[in-house]
């Protein structure tokens, strides 16, 4: 069975890399717009997840595991999804500023053939020390918010903004390798 990876992200590219070679990327063309958040993130995030496959598996012909995943940043009941544009980018840091917030990620693991579909999230909370206004603009100015939940790649430059972690580090960049290869683990594949 081929292993297919519901997405255009290069940080699930890379870590899916970590625990398998053998799989092909076929991005996910679901309209995330279409999904209104209803007050619980996981669920949010699960439902995201769930549609992405599905909208790969339209797609394929060939016998597959398709992984769909997305990733929120939620702070004080508010999703901080990627942001729109600079000032966006700018609200997002200033609200995550010497606070913690909490990386959600749905995954959604389905075989094609038997039809059966295992999904979950991975919840991580992050704290970042306070930031200056001179400290964002810097690092919004460096392109790196951009396309990112939350406005920052903890992978990246905004790893120095972190104070402290619990959970899941993939998590937050994209992808919870564990729980993903327990997932695949309840579909028989073992990596």
């Amino acid at each position: 069975m081929e292993i297919v990876l519901a997405s255009s992200s290069p940080r699930r590219l890379e870590l899916l890399k970590r625990i398998t070679e053998n799989f092909i990327v076929i991005p996910s063309n679901f309209d995330e717009d279409t999904i209104k958040f209803q007050g619980d993130f996981g669920k949010y995030v699960v439902e995201l997840s769930e549609n992405k496959a599905l909208s790969v598996f339209s797609k394929i012909a060939e016998p597959s595991i398709i992984i769909g995943s997305d990733t929120i940043v939620a702070i004080e009941g508010e999703v901080l999804g990627k942001p729109k544009d600079r000032d966006d980018a700018i609200r997002m840091l200033k609200k995550l500023s010497g606070k913690i917030h909490y990386v959600y990620t749905g995954v959604t693991v389905l075989n094609t053939v038997s039809n059966k579909t295992v999904k979950d999230f991975v919840k991580t909370s992050v704290k970042f020390s306070k930031l200056d206004d001179a400290q964002i603009c810097k690092y919004v100015d460096s392109g790196e918010p951009y396309g990112k939940a939350g406005a920052y790649a903890i992978q990246g430059y905004a790893g120095v903004f972190v104070e402290e972690i619990h959970g899941c580090f993939f998590n937050i960049v994209g992808l919870p390798l564990n729980k993903l290869k327990n997932m695949l683990g309840e579909m028989g594949i073992n990596l």
